[in-house]
């Protein structure tokens, strides 16, 4: 019996998997008709819930027969990690039968992470990498002609950042959280058919599913931010269970709420690289200058 404490309820292996299945069904259903559409990207990084998120994806495309599932895997250039995942990632396209695009970073933004965390000691890591990979996902997924991005996040990786942006005050990302609620130009509008999903039972289903995935931990993940309050959410969960759930309510209807107050703004574009950006400059053009690797043309590469 799998225990699921946040519902009061105990499932057999048969109905967990039916479960899970079923709300991330009625997620995408309830996320994707904002949106239109023949092709749906999945961000694969080939962990576990990148794929999950793949194969419940296009398990609910399947009825969909004018729809394709195209998967964008992004390597940054971290060494001894990335290749093992991008394996794992292509082991499970080439079962699925579904079109694998890698966006290597080296070729398209001229650097690495590895190379970046060496010329920057002083910096974290995650911080200029996730901002190159979100730029480099949006460049992959609209380079395949993507209508809408899936992202693997679970409930949570979603509960961690609300819970991040509300301790920093800052409203604005809270809004700009995946699921979108409507198109910016130059953005893939992304969604999250695992943002009801607990990451344990996301790890339960990928393994129940026989799903090929890797184990594995960036090395540079012991060095996030992000790690205080992954810790702090579990201690808030194991004393009040349902404590994720509540947060993802309270970020919707603060989302309602400051949207009908305050329309969103449109983004810029960066003067540097045209990409999207909330100011004159995006983030991934900063840290690029302070790295000596100029960015170069977007490159997808399929497999």
């Amino acid at each position: 019996m799998i225990d699921q404490p946040y519902a009061g309820a105990h499932a057999c292996e048969r109905h967990f998997i039916e479960g899970v299945e079923e709300r991330v069904r009625r997620e995408i259903h309830r996320q994707l008709p904002r949106f239109s559409g023949r092709t749906i990207a999945v961000a694969l990084s080939g962990g576990k819930d990148s794929a999950a998120a793949l194969a419940l994806s296009q398990r609910y495309f399947l009825r969909r027969p004018s729809v394709r599932v195209v998967a964008i895997s992004v390597d940054e250039g971290v060494a001894g990690y990335r290749t093992a995942t991008l394996e794992a990632a292509r082991a499970l396209t080439e079962r699925l039968g579904v079109e694998h695009r890698v966006v290597r970073a080296e070729e398209t933004l001229g650097t690495t992470t590895d190379r970046a965390a060496e010329r920057l000691p002083e910096t974290v890591p995650c911080s200029f990498c996730g901002v190159w990979r979100r730029r480099l996902l949006n460049q992959g997924a609209r380079d395949a002609g993507a209508d809408v991005l899936v992202l693997g996040f679970n409930l949570d990786d979603l509960a961690q950042t609300i819970l991040m942006n509300l301790v920093r005050g800052d409203l604005e990302r809270l809004t700009r959280m995946a699921p979108h609620r409507g198109r910016q130009p130059g953005l893939v509008p992304r969604i999250a058919p695992l943002a009801a999903i607990p990451e344990r039972e996301v790890y339960l289903y990928a393994r129940l599913a026989e799903l090929p995935f890797d184990h594995g931990e960036c090395p540079y993940a012991g060095r996030a931010h992000r790690n205080v309050f992954r810790e702090a959410l579990w201690r808030l969960e194991g004393a009040t269970p349902g404590t994720r759930q509540a947060l993802r309510r309270t970020q919707e209807r603060l989302t309602d709420l400051l949207r009908t107050r305050e329309p969103a703004i449109a983004p810029e574009r960066c003067s540097s690289c045209g990409e999207p950006a909330s100011g004159p400059r995006c983030r991934a053009c900063e840290f690029l200058e302070l790295v000596p690797s100029p960015p170069g043309p977007a490159v997808g590469e399929r497999t």
